[in-house]
């Protein structure tokens, strides 16, 4: 699959569309990120993935690399406010970057009646902390380098999302947030986008079961899953110069689910089923 997204995957942008930018990317070692990396490094940026297995991490590099393009890995557990403080001043010593990709995250698919405390907060301190701690990383970053950055956070669609409460609510402060701070840092020169992604088929499918995964695909009115070439693709959009006059917005790529459709992570109760036959007359 990689070695698709480095070769014979079509892409609409130039190849030489992101030369001279180095581009971090938490989560490049998989799904979204991972697609991200090789799209950015396809179009000549220097491209730096993050993540907490270094092993993961340097197989996406090795083939980035041997394909004849520019990556690099660092290890960083965005839980922890001490390894992303590591992270960036260690990118201090180099090459400034210029945008980050926010694409770091996990959680689990669970009745929400049924969550733990420990559960509720490991996920709401992934999804929304440690995307804080690296947004604001990186425009500390920025401010001391006197630069202009940008940075993409990879939400969810702000649909719904039945058995994901903890997730939704998490992400949904990261886009409360890069909201606020787009109009705060507007003055340094550094926009916050976010994309919300829909049904995209990643492995990271493999959480759901297999029943559910199968319903996925007609989760919205084009009646297919997203790719993560197709966010990948999205994140350039705003990281190019064609998105440069916008800051502060969700853009929500879902095939039209969030107008109709709807996701059941842990599978559809009967009595909304009832509710949905109601239509069959």
């Amino acid at each position: 699959m990689i070695e698709e997204f480095l070769t014979d995957k079509p892409t609409v942008f130039r190849p030489d569309l992101m030369r001279g930018k180095s581009i971090l990317i938490s989560g490049g070692g998989s799904g979204i990120g991972r697609a991200t990396a090789c799209l950015f490094a396809r179009l000549g940026a220097k491209v730096i993935i993050s993540g907490r297995k270094l092993e993961k991490l340097s197989a996406v590099v090795d083939v980035i690399e041997a394909a004849g393009f520019d990556a690099s890995a660092m290890v960083c557990d965005i839980r922890e406010q001490q390894s992303v403080d590591q992270l960036f001043e260690t990118l201090s010593d180099g090459p400034s970057i210029d945008f980050l990709i926010n694409s770091a995250g996990g959680q689990f698919p669970q009745p929400a009646i049924e969550f733990s405390e420990k559960g509720w907060l490991t996920v709401v301190n992934t999804n929304l902390n440690g995307t804080w701690r690296m947004m604001q990383g990186a425009a500390k970053h920025w401010q001391s380098a006197q630069q202009p950055g940008g940075i993409v956070n990879i939400v969810v669609v702000p649909q719904g999302l039945q058995g994901v409460a903890h997730t939704c609510a998490a992400r949904a402060g990261v886009i409360a947030a890069s909201q606020s701070v787009a109009v705060e840092w507007a003055p340094m020169q550094i926009r916050i986008n976010c994309i919300a992604p829909g049904a995209i088929q990643t492995e990271g499918w493999a959480v759901y079961d297999e029943k559910t995964r199968a319903k996925y695909p007609k989760t919205n009115p084009m009646m297919r899953a997203g790719t993560a070439w197709e966010i990948a693709e999205s994140c350039v959009y705003l990281c190019s110069d064609a998105g440069a006059f916008v800051t502060g917005e969700v853009l929500t790529v879902d095939g039209g689910g969030q107008h109709w459709g709807e996701i059941w992570t842990t599978g559809k109760p009967e009595y909304f089923r009832e509710a949905s036959r109601l239509w069959d007359d």
